[in-house]
């Protein structure tokens, strides 16, 4: 079995290619520090140039508030082995400026030989702003489960009979709003919906219109019901927002398409029109917008707040986040906070745990992927020691700030479902998540995996990747593991009925290499909650400072004191 990593970085030669030409040309990145100011900062903004590019200045130009250049100073000179060769260090403090300011600027380059300026970065325009860049606080409490609406359940119809994984299966709203006591019964108080706009394809993916609902799923006033009802059950909602691209059928792409002189021709980067443009990961029926013009971003603004105000959502997950620009997302943040303050965003960005860092201050956070790695190494492939997987979680929780949401999952509707890696076993599966439940970021549940829902093929088959193999209907009745059902719900409320495990400071109390055991605490000024993991085949007991576990193998428990 393959594990299948989606994203740009999931090769190890694609990842040896990023570091080798992070240092080539000229870069900035979105370099600050801190990397979300707030008023009377003054940011140190960074720009590496490589050997291969020589140049006389490097100038930041600032757009907003007021026009004005800050020059950057060459600060030192490092040596990068992988490209074998020197970069320069450039460095500048930008102005400070008041609460609220919402600053863009771009960086432009001399060249060495007088040419034309080089502005790096593909010429985009950086932003950032001014202000407290911390989510709503209802998120760091936030248990989150993902509905897949047209595989979660048909309402008052019934299953497409299918074999084809890429058809409809015939989920609905109706089947969504009539399953909520069961999502507020585990205990869960918020629901990511992934997308439900008109569109041809099983999933959502390929919108074809912000503002309206797809009717195979149901109507605007089953969407006006649905938040209503979830939030009369204490349970936000969430709506999966895709900002980089929309499907082909699109009806402005569409006019783009047909006529070089509509007005849509400029919502979209061409490369040689008609047939020829920039797309999402080369697929044609998702082409890329052009969020640098100002109808198409606004168009993507005004569905975001009509979907905060209109139907009174509490917020995003922003679907493959790295594709906007940072001027983009420092805009979205901007309007969404006016709009609604406590509304909660968060991004899809597989990379690097750096590069998730510098949409602090743009989001309020990313899904932890790399955490989502560490724990199907660690419990499902068992590639990763405890000692290994120890000094990952101490350093990762370190890295980033306290605030930044880092929402934590085991499997979600692009990989592999984790049932799946560990051929059935549940205690792997339990394990696992008891330690994703308590540790500070907010848990996410992908449906059906808290009843044993699987799959039946791997996603990697003849080096394609398949995705919808993790899609599979919900399990419902009795059809769903019910014991494991029972895990999940006590589960959920313990860590409702305890702050402590996202508010509280983790340690490591307890870790045997020999015997494969490892248990750490949470602890704040009224409690500490204990977590002892046994990741080996036989039965195991951990001494700690205030209870003795007896862990059958593959067995985990908490202690309160």
């Amino acid at each position: 079995m393959k594990e299948f990593i989606f994203g740009s970085l999931g090769l190890q030669e694609q990842r040896l290619t990023y570091v080798q030409e992070l240092r080539n040309g000229i870069k900035h990145l979105n370099r600050l520090e801190p990397m979300a100011p707030g008023p009377g900062d003054k940011p140190l903004l960074t720009v590496t140039v490589g050997q291969d590019t020589a140049v006389r200045t490097v100038v930041c130009k600032i757009l907003e508030p007021e026009p004005t250049a800050v020059e950057l100073t060459c600060r030192q000179i490092d040596w990068n082995t992988l490209s074998w060769s020197y970069y320069q260090t450039w460095q500048a403090a930008l102005p400070a400026f008041p609460a609220g300011t919402l600053v863009r600027y771009i960086i432009e380059a001399t060249p060495q030989d007088g040419g034309s300026p080089i502005t790096p970065d593909d010429g985009r325009i950086f932003s950032y702003l001014v202000g407290d860049p911390s989510p709503p606080e209802w998120a760091a409490g936030a248990i989150i489960y993902q509905v897949f609406p047209d595989r979660f359940h048909p309402g008052d119809g019934q299953w497409n009979q299918t074999d084809n994984l890429d058809d409809i299966f015939g989920g609905t709203l109706r089947g969504i709003i009539q399953n909520l006591d069961y999502i507020a019964d585990m205990g869960f108080n918020c629901i990511w919906l992934n997308p439900f706009f008109p569109d041809h394809t099983h999933h959502g993916y390929h919108a074809t219109d912000y503002f309206a609902v797809n009717l195979r799923l149901g109507t605007a006033a089953e969407m006006y019901e649905l938040v209503e009802k979830a939030h009369s059950l204490g349970i936000r909602l969430l709506l999966d927002f895709v900002a980089n691209h929309w499907g082909s059928r699109h009806e402005t792409f569409q006019a783009a398409q047909a006529d070089r002189e509509s007005e849509y021709y400029h919502w979209y980067n061409w490369i040689e029109w008609p047939h020829e443009y920039q797309t999402f990961f080369g697929v044609r029926d998702l082409p890329q917008i052009n969020l640098d013009h100002r109808p198409a971003r606004e168009h993507l603004l005004e569905a975001a707040v009509y979907w905060l105000t209109e139907f009174d959502f509490d917020g995003f997950r922003l679907d493959y986040a790295l594709g906007p620009s940072m001027d983009f997302w420092t805009e979205f943040r901007a309007v969404v906070k006016a709009a609604r303050p406590d509304a909660w965003i968060f991004g899809e960005v597989v990379e690097t745990p750096l590069s998730q860092l510098r949409y602090w201050g743009r989001l309020d956070g990313n899904l932890d992927f790399v955490l989502q790695q560490a724990f199907r190494n660690t419990f499902a492939f068992e590639e990763t020691t405890l000692r290994e997987f120890d000094a990952f979680l101490n350093m990762h929780e370190a890295f980033f700030p306290q605030a930044y949401s880092r929402p934590s999952f085991l499997d979600n509707h692009d990989v592999n479902r984790f049932l799946w890696l560990v051929e059935g076993d549940k205690r792997r599966l339990k394990l696992a998540a008891l330690c994703q439940f308590t540790l500070a970021g907010p848990p996410v549940v992908y449906y059906g995996t808290e009843v044993g829902l699987s799959q039946e093929r791997d996603m990697v088959q003849d080096d394609r990747h398949i995705m919808a193999e993790c899609r599979l209907p919900m399990l419902w009745g009795e059809d769903q593991d019910q014991e494991l059902r029972e895990y999940y719900r006590r589960l959920v409320n313990f860590r409702r009925q305890h702050p402590v495990l996202w508010n509280g400071r983790r340690q490591t109390v307890h870790l045997d290499q020999t015997t494969k055991t490892y248990a750490y605490t949470r602890t704040d000024d009224h409690e500490t909650v204990t977590i002892a993991l046994n990741l080996s085949h036989q039965p195991q007991t951990i001494e700690t400072a205030d209870h003795t576990f007896h862990l059958p193998p593959y067995g985990g428990d908490v202690h309160v004191s």
